[in-house]
């Protein structure tokens, strides 16, 4: 699919997709229809009209996702979903939030920041890389869980090391335990099928600006109907006093722009129309040459088999300094993608879209050997 589909600046190889996303033309299109749809009658279209749109529109995901619309909610990110849910939970003094050492820092900051007001503890755990077997990385998890834990809060795509985590065992043990599961899934929806009711998570909070390709925005929250009744939103608002439902406290929360919710749908049809499951196969076929080589070129192990990551990988590079590294390869070879430091070490963290081609991956090799950035070096 050329990357004429897509807005993105035709100068930069783009292997940056996990960040932000990157919207295709003709659902941007559609984005920027309702936000012209709410400037002709903005009265009508917030007073009248905007339940029964945002309603059909998770109905649309609920069915992509495999749940209930009434159990599922938009949110702006993945993050406002985890706050959400931490923020929800009636923590005491001494409760353990179980989690691991690849969670995205800005959720660490809020389990953290919740922590401290509670009292509760929060709780990470190394897991044994290469990540090669779902079996391993459960024990290694439940090898923290004490009679304190109260809730394993885990991503199904990890932000920094790009690893799939086997999420469904998680929540199946942890259900027959009586621990609460909060699942990141930020990066999950369109690089890898997410199957809600399977997953069967206390909490699944994800994005669909991020692999579902739609605008800036749109995210979601998925709670089980036993919690519902106790979940609060971020903000208080007329939700509370229009039916007061777990739906309505979280989507009548005063004026804001609707657009990138109600675009939902068309980002799934564009998925659909474009026959995902085939791009998301040939991505990974191209990220797992991609990364081999790159494994070749600096020396250093790779985190993980085949199996645990899709479309977005993360690679181990010699130590040099991380942010000489992003602007060189910005600045002198037009990349665009992350250097991450984690566990003491630096990495790139790169994504194949449907938009990128071998090319881009040739141009980010011969850039790294240019800088240097070679087994030579270790």
């Amino acid at each position: 699919m050329h990357k004429s589909l897509f807005l993105l600046d035709p100068q930069i190889v783009f292997l940056n997709h996990g960040s932000f996303g990157a919207c295709p033309r003709s659902v941007f299109s559609i984005y920027q229809g309702w936000q012209l749809e709410l400037e002709r009658q903005p009265v009508e279209f917030l007073g009248r009209r905007i339940e029964g749109l945002l309603d059909d529109a998770r109905a649309v995901l609920a069915n992509y996702l495999n749940a209930e619309r009434d159990d599922l909610i938009f949110v702006p990110n993945a993050t406002a979903g985890v706050n959400i849910a931490a923020r929800s939970l009636r923590l005491q003094p001494g409760d353990e939030i179980l989690t691991t050492t690849h969670e995205y820092g800005a959720c660490d900051t809020t389990w953290e920041r919740v922590c401290a007001k509670t009292g509760a503890v929060y709780k990470k755990r190394s897991i044994p890389l290469p990540l090669v077997s779902d079996a391993e990385f459960v024990e290694a998890l439940w090898a923290g869980v004490t009679p304190r834990t109260r809730v394993i809060y885990l991503s199904h795509i990890t932000s920094p090391t790009a690893l799939i985590f086997p999420v469904v065992e998680v929540c199946r043990r942890a259900r027959e335990s009586g621990i609460l599961t909060v699942i990141d899934g930020a990066h999950a929806p369109g690089q890898i099928r997410v199957d809600l009711s399977e997953i069967d998570a206390d909490f699944y909070t994800g994005n669909c600006h991020k692999w579902m390709c739609a605008p800036k925005g749109a995210g979601f929250l998925h709670v089980r109907r036993e919690h519902q009744t106790w979940v609060e939103p971020l903000m208080t608002s007329w939700g509370y006093t229009h039916g007061d439902t777990f739906v309505s406290r979280q989507q009548m929360q005063g004026t804001r722009d609707p657009a990138a919710y109600l675009t939902v749908p068309a980002a799934i049809q564009f998925l659909r129309e474009h026959h995902w499951e085939h791009v998301q196969a040939e991505c990974h076929q191209q990220a797992i040459d991609l990364r081999d080589r790159l494994v070749t070129l600096t020396g250093l192990p790779a985190l993980c088999d085949n199996d645990h990551f899709r479309q977005m990988f993360t690679v181990a590079v010699p130590p040099t300094d991380p942010a000489v590294l992003k602007r060189r390869l910005y600045d002198e070879f037009r990349i665009e993608l992350p250097v991450i430091e984690w566990d003491d070490r630096l990495f790139i963290r790169v994504s194949i879209q449907v938009y990128n081609t071998p090319e881009d991956g040739e141009q980010l090799l011969l850039a790294l050997d240019k800088l240097g950035v070679t087994a030579q070096r270790v």
